[in-house]
């Protein structure tokens, strides 16, 4: 979904309690705002509300969205909230980092390229120099930082530096296929996109695909979460999944999990610039 750029998106979160609803709608409309979208989630288990609005000014009023930010901070206050005010007139800032795997990546320049992304690709920063050409066909500035044992950490410290420079928003890891430091994954809590395979039984190491298709599997599937410290365990964005049979050999598994790495992936992403994700303690509430 794409929102003319005069629209703004509010994301709220904060204790369950009577008037929030009441409160927000109240104030845009005080403003002269007229509120286009809006979702919203109670949830009972962890006792937070959760809200998304998209809201424009009214026909031939002259709002000054500045006056309306910094107005809501009594409405905040009070309730208690957390909460981001973004413009859809600029396009969030990603960093994309790849290593040899070049389907995810592929897939998300296409996306970005046909307008289904609204993002700034800041740069793409690979660990190898495979995927060098199709960030230079794109014109995107493409940065290597080949990691070993010994220049981890120093690698680390100046993608970071990258990052702060660019003032990336999004670090998408688009079949990056490096583990990040813990120190690292505290510095992108809540802004960096991973995906990986999943299967039932789960398969560790190398060629998973050809684990799977000596165990039989019946199901491929992949995951898109938020990085943590935990591997592959961070709170979850996006999952597909794709039924297989016996007469799929090794590389038709790796074929159909190529699929559901990318559908997964552009989805996750997808939400996330469009601001729909919200972190609620180890999972997400995502409003679709």
């Amino acid at each position: 979904m794409q929102h003319a750029t005069r629209h703004f998106i509010i994301k709220i979160s904060c204790p369950a309690v009577s008037g929030i609803v009441a409160a927000v709608t109240t104030y845009l409309a005080d403003k002269g705002c007229y509120i286009s979208e809006m979702a919203q989630f109670d949830d009972d288990t962890s006792g937070r509300f959760f809200m998304r609005a998209v809201f424009r000014f009214n026909e031939g009023f002259t709002g000054d969205i500045a006056e309306v930010e910094q107005g809501f901070t009594d409405v905040a206050v009070r309730f208690d909230m957390e909460w981001t005010l973004h413009s859809t007139a600029q396009p969030m800032r990603v960093l994309l980092m790849v290593s040899k795997y070049d389907h995810c990546l592929a897939d998300l320049l296409y996306r970005h390229h046909k307008g289904e992304m609204d993002m700034q690709i800041t740069a793409i920063v690979s660990n190898h120099l495979d995927l060098r050409p199709m960030a230079e066909r794109e014109g995107i500035r493409f940065i290597y930082l080949p990691v070993t044992r010994d220049t981890k950490a120093e690698q680390e410290a100046a993608l970071m530096k990258i990052v702060d420079e660019t003032r990336t928003e999004l670090v998408v890891l688009a079949r990056y296929m490096q583990i990040l430091s813990d120190d690292l994954c505290k510095q992108l809590s809540g802004r960096a996109i991973n995906i990986h395979h999943s299967f039932l039984p789960g398969f560790k190491g190398a060629k998973p695909y050809h684990q799977a298709y000596a165990r039989g599997v019946k199901l491929i599937g992949a995951t898109a979460h938020y990085v943590t410290s935990d591997l592959d365990e961070g709170p979850i964005i996006e999952q597909e999944v794709q039924r297989v049979d016996h007469a799929y050999l090794p590389d038709d598994l790796v074929a159909v999990g190529r699929d559901t790495e990318t559908v997964a992936l552009s989805k996750a992403v997808k939400y996330h610039l469009e601001h729909r994700v919200f972190l609620n303690q180890d999972r997400t509430v995502i409003f679709r």
